[in-house]
């Protein structure tokens, strides 16, 4: 920033400290981010939208399959040459990032995340990567978020929030579905839902959904008209067909940590290119609907045309027959989250959102076939089942329920499949929940205890700072040092009452309470006899830095009734936690989150 910039800022924020109150602020710059979200979005979309207009050419019409192989690699080799040779940093997972940035970082966002994924993201996705780009949209959103917050200097709780204005204005502007996104913003990134933070989530929705109309016109990404009314005599098999989205959930979050785990054995990025590259091109040659997003499977599965939906495959096969025609959808579904998580182990760069919707669609719309075609006489709308599918995958996966509801609705104007809607997503919610405890987006960071929930107990241990209460200044010993040393050179040069021992390789052996020698602190005789190692003893418990969170730090207080407790870093001696500091911080935290 030149001086010329910083004086002109300097100069507005004074002028808003006079002119303007602080809430009436955070209303301009959520309408702001809100803009900003939905322009990063238009800006994904539309880069997207050129580059798979190459596939268009008339040069490229008659190697169309070969392209399904060759144009994916080509777009992942793009990504690998500017994350090596321009960026030289990670790109994460939009959500999960964003969701680590809020509890770990203080909603501290990089400024390259505001352009990484605006140029990976639709080179991969673009070139026939097959993921979604949902995820993308809200890291770009994010970031503009959080550095917009820290260009006007506001605080860590209101950083927070335009972070979750972002979020919603780049799910609004997304879907054009502005109710939608703030039931997003709040479900999956456990935003406070008091009336001052509700306010700015709907200003900055309805903003990103006004840009997202003035640049992209009234087209919606799904297509849908309600045909066929919601009867009470199929409830069963919506019942029915919320059990079989619940179990391709759990499948589709099992292929997606399985394949990813996967990916992980390879150290080199070169490498996982080559094999993540040369598979991704192979389900893409055989299965060609796996390209890009998936829109158009959805939209034509919607509108009854099946066979739209399957395009061109190599296989010469009676696509008259309902059974074949089954078959191949079930194929799509199955190696769709094969695909999109194999694209990710590549090196690609996207979401997993849309992705989700296909699957689920794809599996609503082969359910009804399969009712319809038994030969027991059933009938079901394939619309309707079509749509619904959607909701019971994104309940599941996503754990997001309440979101999979209002999105299905309002994307689609199908509220009059409320009911249906509420029953697939709770049940899919609940079996997914079952055997997978959290998300895609969230597994990871919960396993690690950097998951921020609706729990504000849990929040304001998980953000505290495990430096900021280790105390240092202790005088450690040897376990040689005999009794007139340590009351020499340790208990009379240290205000402290307990004294670490520690050996050569400094690491932690046992401890030394003033109480353990004031019995024999004035017996001279003792003084060159007794030694550290026979006075010492294990503490109470032991904190490992590199393992235990805040959460299991205030455990180990609570189970060892002690008040001060070490701390080991890679094996190392490294200082103490007493019990005291830690809930002073604790309680300073906390009125920062209910202010």
């Amino acid at each position: 920033m030149s001086f010329t910039t910083k004086k002109l800022l300097r100069k507005f924020l004074i002028w808003k400290y006079k002119h303007i109150s602080e809430r009436q602020f955070v209303y301009v710059l959520s309408i702001l981010v809100g803009f900003l979200a939905g322009m990063g979005t238009v800006v994904l979309k539309n880069l997207t939208h050129y580059i798979r207009l190459l596939f268009e050419l008339d040069f490229f019409n008659n190697y169309q399959n070969s392209l399904y192989f060759i144009f994916p690699i080509i777009g992942l080799l793009l990504v690998y040459i500017i994350k090596q040779t321009w960026l030289k940093k990670h790109i994460g997972h939009g959500i999960s990032s964003t969701l680590y940035a809020i509890s770990k970082l203080n909603g501290i966002i990089p400024r390259y995340n505001i352009f990484a994924a605006l140029i990976t993201a639709p080179l991969t996705a673009g070139f026939g990567g097959s993921v979604g780009l949902q995820g993308p949209a809200v890291s770009v959103g994010s970031a503009l978020g959080s550095n917009a917050a820290r260009l006007f200097h506001m605080n860590t709780k209101t950083r927070m929030l335009l972070i979750g204005c972002a979020v919603a204005g780049a799910m609004a502007s997304m879907f054009k579905a502005p109710i939608a996104a703030i039931i997003f913003a709040i479900e999956i990134f456990s935003l406070d839902i008091a009336f001052t933070s509700l306010v700015p989530l709907l200003l900055a929705s309805v903003s990103a959904v006004v840009t997202s109309y003035l640049f992209l016109g009234t087209d919606v990404l799904l297509r849908f008209e309600l045909t066929d009314k919601f009867e009470v005599n199929d409830i069963a098999f919506y019942v029915l067909l919320a059990l079989v989205t619940g179990l391709a959930s759990v499948y589709f979050s099992k292929v997606f940590f399985g394949i990813t785990n996967f990916f992980k054995q390879f150290k080199s990025r070169a490498l996982r290119l080559l094999v993540g590259g040369l598979a991704i091109g192979t389900m893409l040659y055989f299965i060609p609907p796996l390209y890009g997003e998936g829109y158009g499977i959805m939209n034509n599965l919607l509108k009854g045309d099946h066979l739209a939906a399957i395009g061109n495959t190599p296989f010469n096969l009676d696509l008259s027959n309902i059974w074949i025609v089954i078959g191949l959808l079930m194929g799509i579904g199955i190696f769709k989250a094969i695909a999109m998580t194999t694209t990710f182990g590549a090196g690609g760069v996207g979401g997993v959102f849309i992705p989700t919707l296909v699957m689920g669609n794809v599996l609503g719309n082969v359910f009804a076939k399969i009712i319809n075609n038994i030969g027991l006489d059933f009938h079901v709308s394939e619309s309707n089942f079509t749509l619904i599918g959607m909701t019971g995958l994104m309940a599941g996966v996503l754990h997001a329920p309440l979101t999979a509801i209002f999105l299905i609705a309002e994307i689609t104007g199908g509220y009059e499949l409320f009911v249906p809607l509420m029953i697939v997503s709770a049940i899919s919610f609940a079996i997914t929940k079952y055997y997978v405890s959290h998300s895609i987006y969230t597994l990871k960071l919960a396993q690690r205890g950097e998951l921020m929930t609706h729990d504000k107990d849990q929040n304001v241990l998980m953000v505290l700072d495990i430096d900021k209460v280790i105390e240092t200044n202790f005088i450690v010993l040897k376990p040689e040092m005999k009794l007139g040393d340590i009351l020499k050179k340790a208990v009379a040069k240290s205000s402290r009452n307990h004294f670490p021992v520690v050996n050569d390789a400094h690491e932690f052996l046992g401890v030394i309470r003033l109480d353990d020698i004031r019995h024999m602190m004035f017996d001279a005789d003792l003084y060159d006899k007794v030694e550290a190692s026979s006075l010492m003893h294990a503490d109470a418990g032991i904190i490992d830095y590199d393992e235990d969170s805040m959460q299991d730090i205030m455990d180990n207080f609570k189970a060892s009734g002690a008040w001060n407790l070490p701390v080991i870093k890679d094996g190392k001696y490294y200082g103490y936690i007493s019990k005291s500091k830690l809930l002073t911080a604790y309680r300073r935290q906390l009125i920062k989150f209910t202010k």
